[in-house]
């Protein structure tokens, strides 16, 4: 049945977007941006998909992945370049816009270009980069640490809300099992759900297999379209997280378990599909 009126989803507010309260959101974009003008490319098909199904999206990617398997690999084009690239798709295509942090110092100067900072998930308790994030006021999305319980994200919640900052957001990314090999705890998510924050899966960082490609991440984007069904099917989480490319297996970052672009508008239908008919609506 739908949400009753006593247990209403909680929502984010950016501006005129609102994330959460009911109706699913979406975060997307590409792992790490490469090009500016296929970073525009991304953003604008993926507004367009959204906005056609009346879906509030958030564009992601990341100006640094600073958690490479490898020395040697990618990382992005840096504070200065990316941000830009980042303020240009908010302003250009007025979309919320998300990235990664991976330092205290990094947060006001990302608040000023983006609307969302991400808290990678190695670096969930790193309380430091939480409070400076949340002292931002930019609205922080914190990640599940693959090491960490579910219901131990509400103290990790409680740090940016204890900063001042309520407009915090929870991601579901999965869990280690084993070496090299990540499982989703769709049980969790009344867990995270009980924190009293909008809830969302992520949805492709769940199929990696970390470190499982000598050296370089990997994994099978065959899998995300029904995790992604089934996280919606608990009537628990409010938004899903994927990252997306036209040509996926030429990105220096998370090919194997990035959606093609040309794909993505199939599985976002069918993950409406089952959103809307776990929460009983139309």
């Amino acid at each position: 049945m739908a949400d009753s009126p006593a247990h209403a989803r909680p929502a984010v507010q950016i501006g005129n977007h609102r994330l959460g309260g009911g109706e699913l959101f979406l975060i997307s974009g590409p792992c790490v941006l490469e090009r500016r003008d296929l970073t525009l490319q991304i953003a604008e098909r993926l507004r367009d998909i959204a906005g056609e199904r009346g879906v509030t999206a958030v564009f992601k990617a990341s100006f640094d992945k600073a958690n490479r398997t490898s020395i040697g690999s990618g990382r992005g084009p840096g504070p200065e370049t990316g941000l830009e690239w980042l303020a240009e798709v908010r302003e250009t295509l007025q979309m919320p816009v998300l990235t990664d942090v991976h330092l205290p110092d990094q947060c006001a100067v990302a608040a000023a270009s983006v609307d969302v900072l991400q808290i990678p998930a190695f670096l969930c308790r790193q309380t430091d980069l939480l409070v400076a994030a949340a002292e931002s006021g930019a609205v922080v999305n914190v990640k599940k640490g693959q090491f960490l319980a579910p219901w131990d994200m509400r103290h990790v919640a409680a740090k940016v809300r204890d900063s001042g900052n309520d407009r915090v957001i929870v991601t579901e990314r999965g869990s280690s099992f084993g070496y090299g090999r990540l499982v989703v705890d769709m049980a969790g998510f009344a867990d995270l759900d009980a924190i009293g924050v909008p809830v969302v899966f992520d949805a492709t960082h769940s199929v990696q297999r970390p470190g499982g490609s000598d050296g370089r991440t990997g994994g099978d984007r065959s899998l995300v379209p029904a995790l992604a069904r089934a996280a919606v099917a608990t009537g628990q989480v409010d938004g899903l997280f994927f990252e997306v490319h036209p040509d996926p297996d030429s990105s220096p970052s998370d090919g194997p378990n990035m959606v093609r672009l040309d794909d993505f508008p199939a599985v976002l239908d069918g993950c409406l599909a089952v959103f809307r008919a776990a929460r009983g609506l139309s």
